[in-house]
């Protein structure tokens, strides 16, 4: 395996603000506490340990303790939860919602990418223990986003119409996504994807999720954290009824949205009036009325009934953990950078926030095709007309080689000009009127003569498209489409995952590329 990384503006995969984020949080200032960088993350540790009691400690491990009872976690994961209790224990956090077999690769990247950090700042911090946490969305409804996986360009999906909260979903017809996922590794029959499958199961999916992830992941210790449980809700129960008694939310979203929009950026969204779901049975419902104290007394008395939503969520997993960063993707942070002034208001520590490593990975079969067309891996992330023409421009001959013409045409109009100018005003204006046309039928001829040496080298046209399509679904980065399975071809996802844990490194601001040999 060969390791390459790329400028993530010159990739053209990420947008304005989070090649910000990755590169130059400091432009961002007044929206967070401190750049993401590890030295910056001594004073976290220091303000984050100032302000978070041993109350939330204890009840956080007693919650996690039953989480894992079901599960008997490994020696390490105990370990870690009952180091939890400890005044220098922190977490490093990332999340998502509950995608069906872990959906897109970045999922797997991600959870990677948190524990890599947890490693290094244990190592740059040896007398605190920093652990890493997965936040499971299991109060997401949005069952549309998260009920597929690509598997080699096929979609495979869970149709289902349960309603509510996703986790809280039985695994109806689960057996019939599982079966045809493992379709793809039949001719490996002892293949470890195939125990990650049977690994896939409970009575929900969050049940589900998290045997899954704790299947790939309980060697490194990581915990998985299920937020919808009322152990851990009434610690939120003061921020949630603050919540309905006032538009505090949605008054310090304004304010940060109004300096997002200053500094030159879009928002990534904007809050409601009121940012808190109510939930039962297949259901999850937005509170509309404000002034209701019948439903201030259900808060108090039945807190796991209610749900922050994406403006407030940040807030309630800072209230119980004893977190430090938040690893997610660009657009992921994107609604951290709105957050800081409700953190203010409710008195919680902001954490570092941190843009997640984005990996490229580009197989033998497509190296050994780019060898073949005689293009780069940098080349391929280019539009699909660009590399269409550089690679006619190398292939086609001289025949599509109009330097020379431009040049002739280039000094023609530059004579015609002044002479024209010699005479007056007008004429040259004429002049430069009939030139601009000649020059867009000079182009229409070109365009025409790129056209027929196309069509000779249609079949090599087409190969270029299916690469692209391969390396870039949807135009987009493999790991947004593509599951992580993809890449474990033989069935061994935890050697190509040890790999690309090898390979990570999560101070890495570049776009990180990989080409198995």
């Amino acid at each position: 395996m060969q390791k390459y990384t790329l400028h993530r503006e010159t990739s053209g995969q990420f947008s304005k603000l989070a090649n910000t984020l990755m590169y130059n949080q400091e432009a961002l200032s007044s929206l967070i506490r401190a750049p993401f960088s590890l030295a910056n993350c001594e004073s976290q540790i220091l303000l984050k340990k100032s302000n978070y009691s041993s109350e939330n400690r204890k009840t956080l491990v007693s919650a996690l303790k039953k989480q894992y009872d079901f599960l008997s976690p490994s020696s390490l994961v105990f370990q870690n939860i009952e180091k939890l209790a400890e005044e220098n224990t922190f977490t490093v956090t990332t999340g998502h919602q509950l995608n069906i077999a872990s959906g897109p690769a970045y999922v797997i990247y991600k959870i990677i990418h948190c524990i890599c950090l947890a490693e290094e700042l244990s190592k740059k911090y040896p007398s605190y223990s920093i652990l890493p946490v997965f936040w499971m969305a299991t109060e997401d409804h949005d069952i549309e986003e998260v009920n597929h996986t690509t598997i080699f360009g096929k979609e495979i999906r869970w149709n289902q119409n349960q309603g509510g909260a996703v986790g809280k979903y039985e695994l109806a017809e689960w057996e019939k996504m599982k079966n045809e996922i493992a379709t793809f590794f039949q001719n490996n029959p002892d293949s470890e994807i195939l125990n990650l499958l049977n690994a896939y199961d409970g009575n929900t999916v969050a049940e589900a999720t998290k045997t899954f992830y704790h299947k790939i992941f309980e060697r490194f210790g990581l915990i998985v954290i299920e937020p919808n449980v009322p152990e851990l809700k009434s610690l939120f129960v003061a921020a949630m009824q603050k919540e309905l008694k006032s538009p505090f939310v949605e008054q310090n979203v304004h304010i940060a949205n109004e300096e997002i929009q200053r500094l030159g950026f879009t928002p990534q969204a904007f809050a409601r009036p009121i940012n808190l779901f109510q939930l039962s049975k297949g259901k999850r419902e937005r509170l509309l009325d404000s002034n209701d104290h019948l439903i201030l007394s259900k808060i108090k008395e039945s807190p796991e009934a209610f749900s922050p939503n994406v403006m407030l969520r940040p807030a309630y997993q800072e209230t119980i953990l004893p977190n430090l960063v938040y690893v997610g993707g660009g657009g992921e942070i994107s609604y951290w950078i709105q957050q800081k002034g409700i953190f203010d208001e409710l008195g919680l520590t902001f954490p570092l926030i941190s843009v997640r490593n984005s990996i490229q990975i580009i197989d033998a079969t497509n190296l050994k095709k780019m060898d073949k067309l005689g293009i780069t891996w940098v080349e391929t992330f280019q539009s699909i007309q660009d590399i269409q023409r550089d690679f006619l421009a190398k292939n086609a001959g001289d025949e599509l080689d109009f330097s020379n013409i431009d040049e002739a045409f280039l000094k023609l109009s530059s004579n015609l000009s002044k002479q024209a100018n010699f005479f007056d005003q007008n004429m040259g204006k004429f002049v430069d009127a009939e030139t601009n046309k000649l020059a867009k039928q000079l182009e229409m001829i070109k365009s025409k003569f790129t056209k027929q040496s196309k069509a000779q080298f249609e079949l090599m046209m087409k190969q270029l498209e299916d690469l692209k399509t391969k390396l870039f679904p949807n135009q987009g980065l493999q790991e947004r489409t593509e599951s992580f399975f993809t890449f474990c071809k033989d069935g061994n996802f935890s050697a190509k995952m040890d790999l690309i844990k090898e390979m990570m490194d999560p101070f890495e601001k570049d776009l990180i590329v990989l080409l198995l040999d």
